[in-house]
């Protein structure tokens, strides 16, 4: 590499091993090819009977759901929504009947990709089509995270009757991924891990920020991806103290650490790795605050597991952090979920006492951040297995200083 680019990195062993558990492992989840589309009908109607036994156990028989995972979850149907207050669809449940509500732009795809459902297309208001169709005398349940209070108070006006938010989330039965949902993941990541190395093997000083960032979601694109699933984040030297940066006109110079966070979406699922390199010699504060974070990351991993909750597990790379004097510099949590939504159950963080399941996909990203100077932030994903976890990333190279 010319002296402009980042050293070359050394390949490190997985972390420590956790005193009565596996290592964690290394490599893609599940054989077969994930360029098939893997999420069949069968699989679809086997989430619509774990979600009628939630909606039996709560007594919530109409089940209204507007969140664009949940729908396209329930129903295999894929358009997204442009905006909060413009839907492409409206999936009403009941235990009779399973209706999709969309209009005439999505007509097609709707009787395509949700054979289960009814397709109702809609010319008007929605509410009223809904209430010409359906008998919702015994009340009407919502998702409170996505329905407005404007649609909200259109439902009461017109359907006049009993309509109060759903007593849990729909959104807990996507935690666990199925094999062909670990294969979809698996071809994102794997999508995005390219990428990000055709980057680091491009990239020189004098680079914008929003250069490298478009690079990255272009590559996302010819790599056979639909596309970012967030927006790419590149920030370099002072930037990069601030965890969600937004890439722009800066000029990446020599010597600069460089975060990079970003994600693939591939057949509706999402990857999220987030790499730090240096452009040049890393100084004394540099490595010292990468090997911090490497190591609080390793020693996450090697306790990730099922006997674990998401706030055990971000308190051991919370402790590594703080000992070494940093604790005030790392203030997200350690990680997220990652499945059709980019952040989604379950987190690993202070607040989440519950147990982690076997089957979970999450993400494990420490970081440390220095106001005026730069930061490091580094992330993996892993699944959550019976002995420990298994990480989904085949790059595995990090700086060994």
């Amino acid at each position: 590499m010319p002296a402009t680019g980042p050293p070359p990195l050394q390949a490190r062993p997985a972390g420590t091993r956790a005193a009565g558990k596996n290592p964690p492992q290394t490599g893609p989840a599940s054989p077969g090819d994930p360029n098939r589309p893997a999420i069949s009908q069968a699989v679809i109607k086997k989430r619509l009977q774990s979600l009628a036994l939630l909606s039996q156990k709560h007594n919530c028989p109409n089940i209204f759901l507007n969140g664009p995972e949940n729908r396209r979850y329930f129903s295999g149907y894929t358009p997204s929504d442009p905006m909060l207050v413009e839907s492409s669809g409206f999936l009403l449940i009941t235990p009779k009947r399973r209706i999709l509500l969309t209009d005439s732009r999505y007509d097609l795809a709707a009787r395509q990709e949700a054979p289960l459902f009814e397709t109702v297309i809609y010319q008007g208001s929605l509410v009223k089509t809904l209430a010409e169709t359906v008998d919702l005398t015994e009340g009407l349940w919502f998702e409170p995270r996505f329905l407005t209070v404007e649609k909200l108070a259109e439902l009461r006006s017109v359907l006049k009757i009993q309509i109060q938010p759903l007593p849990f989330d729909p959104s807990v039965l996507r935690r666990v991924k199925a094999p062909a949902e670990l294969a979809l993941i698996q071809k994102a990541l794997v999508i995005t891990e390219t990428a990000v190395g055709r980057l680091w093997r491009a990239l020189r000083a004098g680079w914008t920020e929003g250069r490298a960032a478009w690079f990255l979601d272009q590559a996302f694109r010819e790599l056979g991806a639909e596309g970012s699933a967030f927006e790419t984040i590149v920030a370099s030297g002072p930037q990069a103290a601030l965890p969600h940066a937004t890439p722009g006109a800066k000029v990446i110079q020599k010597g600069e650490m460089v975060v990079i966070d970003c994600g693939a979406r591939y057949q509706g699922y999402a990857a999220d790795i987030t790499r730090t390199r240096c452009l040049g010699r890393p100084t004394a504060w540099q490595r010292q605050i990468y090997r911090v974070v490497r190591e609080a990351q390793t020693r996450a991993l090697a306790a990730l597991g099922p006997d674990k909750t998401g706030a055990e597990v971000d308190q051991v790379a919370r402790d590594w952090i703080s000992q070494a004097g940093f604790g005030d510099f790392f203030g997200h949590g350690l990680g997220h979920g990652v499945g059709l939504a980019v952040h989604e159950g379950p987190n690993l963080s202070r607040l989440n006492q519950e147990k982690l399941p076997v089957g979970a996909v999450v993400t494990v990203e420490p970081g440390i951040y220095l106001p005026g100077r730069g930061g490091v932030r580094l992330e993996q994903m892993a699944v959550v297995t019976k002995g420990g976890c298994q990480v989904l990333n085949q790059d595995v190279n990090f700086y060994e200083f």
